[in-house]
């Protein structure tokens, strides 16, 4: 049994299927727009960055190559496994096993803080919150990066796949903590179709899998998400 640390919540495409999403994590987004938007915002060159969520960690060597120090936090102890090997070169970069309500981190000491498609997802993710206001310190930012379930056809598979998730609602949750929001018209490339299908598979129930599999041709998928962000 994987080691997962206490009050984690289930990530069910990476956690049960996590070479599948590391092919989903090469296929979005190849022009960088979600960084580019971050890093216009709020730069991290020479700066301590926190990675809420990290998986495997794909997404450590990229800002590592500009960072000063690069944490990266998982729940899944296998995973979190997987992102030490991965970074295991990079002297600038270090791994926890932990949740984002539990940051083992110091008071003030991460210069942005960045969470993809983990954890702050709306209502119930206020314990994460108080952990970011509590380890961004004075003049830093936190970004949240998630799909906008209210566009295009990966946001009607989504709203197929989980009924009881309400845009409206995640969004007044957001106002009320006075995050700022951009929306981001990403996409994923994938070189080969079995590929897509694959990520499809793992992202949508398997009937819903099946129409968006049978809606898709070529390679490619409009992928609409929105980045969040607020500065501390």
């Amino acid at each position: 049994m994987p080691r997962i640390a206490k009050g984690a919540i289930p990530s069910p495409n990476i956690w049960n299927s996590p070479r599948v999403y590391e092919l989903e994590n090469r296929a979005v987004d190849p022009e960088g727009a979600a960084d580019a938007a971050m890093r216009a915002l709020r730069p991290w060159d020479d700066a301590t960055v926190l990675d809420i969520g990290c998986g495997t960690g794909y997404h450590l060597p990229a800002l590592s190559s500009r960072a000063a120090r690069v944490v990266g936090v998982e729940p899944h102890g296998d995973l979190a496994a997987l992102a030490r090997r991965r970074c295991a070169g990079l002297a600038n970069v270090t791994v926890h096993a932990a949740t984002a309500q539990d940051l083992p981190l110091p008071d003030a000491s991460v210069d942005v803080a960045v969470a993809r498609w983990a954890y702050f997802f709306g209502p119930g993710c206020e314990p994460g919150l108080r952990e970011l206001s509590r380890v961004v310190r004075r003049g830093g930012a936190a970004f949240v990066l998630d799909l906008d379930a209210t566009r295009g056809s990966f946001g009607r598979w989504f709203s197929h796949t989980v009924p009881a998730y309400s845009p409206r609602e995640v969004e007044a949750f957001w106002d009320r903590q006075g995050w700022q929001r951009r929306a981001l018209d990403l996409r994923m490339a994938f070189t080969r179709r079995a590929d897509l299908e694959a990520v499809l598979r793992i992202e949508f129930t398997p009937e819903v899998a099946e129409q968006a599999i049978a809606e898709t041709p070529g390679l490619e998928i409009p992928y609409p998400n929105v980045l969040r962000w607020r500065h501390f």
